[in-house]
């Protein structure tokens, strides 16, 4: 039996072998999912992640780490809906470090629940191919919720035309000037849907200081009376291409705020991102899409020739 060691993230003397780790798991089960140094600094800088807290690695006899995890808390809500994400080794997997990786996850829960006085929830993921993920995940107690769809659309094919609704304006965002109009925007579009947590100014502005995060790519539509009433953000990042050996481009968010849906802004945005992503050199765009998203994204992205390559599914257990 291998004896293992869990400890608590030190500082950024850990991100070289946490990297190591999760492209090793890469190379096997091939969810392009793979990182480097740089990548997983900036993932790890979220604003309200207590590193020392919310992140545990486990290392063997030989002190190779092999088994990472970290938890994601919102920071507010009635109930609190974190999601645990970890790696386990190819090598050290269908042992007992998985179920000690989830115990962790709900130990840390329970605590939080303690301090914040809150009912706490547990999310987990897993690719709808990943059957040995999903078995684990099932026999520890957690069931599928929600089903999400990875949709992708070839940019060299011809894009339509967008066109605006009459009285709306596009432009390009401004970061500053515009953080706390967007995050209102951004909240008002996404009210209705599953899981919403609430942005804040504060998360917006460590977003926008990505280093892949292109002002260029980032535009809104602004009403006659000056409201921010749509938006699509699109993202690029080369070293992800380099690793996956595409060209593409993202649309990494979309929506339309309450009171201007039904219109034809998403569909104006959504082609609008596109062309973007075209003139910027990529000649494939991906995106995310909520299975039973409310507001008819599924059916917009379908009729623009997106089409669905993965489905991922979200697993949830109360602690």
């Amino acid at each position: 039996m291998i004896t293992l060691t869990k400890r608590p993230y030190v500082n950024e003397t850990d991100l070289s072998a946490i990297a190591t780790l999760i492209n090793a798991c890469e190379v096997v089960d091939q969810l392009d999912q793979g990182t480097s140094v740089s990548e997983l600094q900036q993932s790890l800088d979220y604003p309200c992640l207590d590193k020392a807290r919310d992140i545990r690695l486990w290392e063997d006899t030989d002190g190779k780490l092999i088994g990472y995890s970290h938890i994601g808390i919102p920071e507010s809500g009635e109930e609190l809906d974190c999601f645990l994400g970890f790696r386990v080794h190819p090598t050290a997997r269908g042992g007992d470090l998985e179920s000690q990786i989830i115990a962790w996850g709900e130990g840390r829960l329970r605590e939080v629940s303690q301090e914040r006085g809150k009912k706490v929830k547990l999310r987990s993921g897993a690719r709808a191919d990943q059957s040995q993920r999903i078995a684990l995940l099932e026999r520890h107690g957690f069931t599928a919720e929600r089903y999400f769809f990875t949709m992708e659309r070839s940019l060299v094919l011809p894009i339509p035309e967008p066109k605006l609704p009459a009285g709306f304006i596009l432009r390009q965002v401004e970061t500053q000037q515009d953080a706390q109009a967007w995050v209102e925007m951004f909240n008002q579009s996404f009210i209705d849907h599953w899981n919403h947590h609430e942005l804040t100014v504060e998360h917006y502005r460590y977003l926008v200081t990505q280093s892949y995060y292109k002002p260029e790519l980032d535009w809104i539509a602004i009403a006659a009376d000056g409201t921010f009433a749509a938006f699509c953000e699109c993202g690029i990042n080369p070293e992800a291409n380099q690793r996956s050996r595409r060209n593409e481009g993202w649309i990494n968010v979309l929506g339309t705020r309450r009171g201007f849906r039904k219109r034809g802004l998403g569909r104006a945005m959504l082609l609008a991102g596109m062309q973007r992503l075209q003139a910027n050199g990529v000649d494939t765009a991906r995106l995310r899409v909520d299975s039973e998203n409310p507001s008819g994204a599924l059916r917009l992205y379908e009729s623009v020739g997106f089409r669905s390559i993965h489905t991922n599914i979200s697993f949830v257990i109360g602690c």
